[in-house]
Formats: structure tokens, C-alpha cells, sequence
């Protein structure tokens, strides 16, 4: 159990329940900075597995249960809060933003048994789904009417959990080498998100979420 893989895994769990606190607390703009924390350690977990040569199923198990916490329950809470804030009349209607958090559980157990899902997704993935909940709270600076009517936030939930179990073929930003004849589609990705983020920060992140799944699209057609 102690190695540098699941040090890194556990270090995404903590920073997904401190970003749960922050949530809770009202501040949703915060819990986005550990939302982002959590992913760049849930990169490099895998990273370090591959380069150290450590396969194990601990390893395997304590992932999805470190990504159910930071990429399943805290988009959930998130849009959960998103809702109490809206104009909704419905008393009950703010938990349907855990329906997130379900889907986010079906698609990390598909992703388990899923054999086709080895090197590539199928669906999209839930961190990149998390990064795009996240954004919202920033993108209503500019457009308060993504939090102020809750029929948006009904159909961006419903729409957040059907990417998430379809089988719409994503590619993965594992590297199996460096190569840019064989990782262009990703290498681009990456420098325009950076960019993107750099410009709007994480009112990009629907922008990034748009690129990911259309460059997935170019990337799988010409394969």
C-alpha cells in the first residue's frame, strides 16, 4: 500500500474532501482550486505507476474511490448548491443536482469492467466533467442566469450524466511515448487549454470541455 502511486492517489482524496469543505461552507469558487489539485495529482498517480512499473489492484481500487469523492461527490454538491441558489420553487429539486454524483459512480464502475476502455474512454470521463461543473460558479460572474433558473442547471445536470455513461470515445492524455506524429491531437489540446486557461481561467473550462470532446471526434476518425 505505501508507494509514490498511492501517496499521490490519497493526496487527490484529501484535496477532494477539503474542497467538500469549502462547498459546504459556501464557497464554491474555492472548491474549485482543490478540484484542480485533485486532478493534477490523479494525473500523476498513474504517471508514476507506469514509470515505476507498480501494478497492483490496491492501487486500481483506491483510485476510484479517491476520484468517487473528489470527481463524483463534490460536482454533485456543487450543482446541489448551484440549485438553493436559483429561483427554484421545488423544495426537494436542489438534490437532483447529486444526480451527478450517481452517474459519476456508473461511469467509474463501467470504466473498471470495461475492456475496451484500456488505453481510451469511452464517455466522458469524470474530471474533466468535474472541471466543467466547477467552472459554472465563475461563468455566472458574466452570465447570472446560469445560477439564478434552475431549468439550465436541470438540463446542464442531465446532460453532465448522460456524457458521462455514453459512448462517445474520448481520448486519454496517457502517453505511451512523445512522439507529435502520434500525440498531435493531444499535445494541441493541451497547449490550446493551457492557453484558454491562462486567458479566462476557469470561465474557459467549457470552452476546454467543447475542445476536448470535438479534437476527441478528429482524433478517432483519422484512427
Amino acid at each position: 500500500m505505501f508507494n509514490l502511486p498511492n501517496a499521490l492517489t490519497c493526496a487527490n482524496l484529501l484535496s477532494g474532501c477539503i474542497g467538500i469543505v469549502f462547498c459546504f461552507n459556501g464557497d464554491l469558487k474555492s472548491a474549485a482550486y482543490f478540484v484542480i489539485l485533485s486532478g493534477i495529482f490523479d494525473f500523476f498517480d498513474g504517471m508514476a505507476a507506469r514509470a515505476l512499473k507498480i501494478k497492483d489492484g490496491i492501487g486500481k481500487e483506491l483510485d476510484s474511490l479517491a476520484d468517487m469523492v473528489s470527481f463524483g461527490f463534490l460536482p454533485g454538491a456543487i450543482m446541489y448548491h448551484l440549485f438553493k441558489a436559483s429561483n427554484v420553487t421545488y423544495e426537494y429539486l436542489p438534490y437532483l443536482g447529486f444526480i451527478i454524483t450517481l452517474f459519476s459512480a456508473l461511469r467509474l464502475a463501467k470504466f473498471n469492467t470495461d475492456t475496451r476502455q484500456t488505453v481510451d474512454f469511452i464517455g466522458l470521463n469524470t474530471p474533466m466533467n468535474t472541471l466543467f461543473i466547477v467552472s459554472l460558479p465563475y461563468v455566472a460572474d458574466y452570465h447570472p442566469q446560469i445560477i439564478e433558473n434552475w431549468i439550465v442547471l436541470t438540463g446542464i445536470s442531465l446532460v453532465s450524466s448522460y456524457l458521462l455513461i455514453s459512448e462517445i470515445r474520448i481520448f486519454s492524455l496517457k502517453f505511451s511515448n512523445f512522439s507529435w506524429g502520434e500525440n498531435k491531437i493531444k499535445f494541441i489540446f493541451m497547449i490550446l487549454s493551457v492557453a484558454l486557461f491562462f486567458w479566462q481561467q476557469f470561465v474557459a473550462l467549457p470552452l476546454i470541455l467543447l475542445l476536448y470532446i470535438g479534437l476527441s471526434f478528429v482524433y478517432f476518425r483519422n484512427k
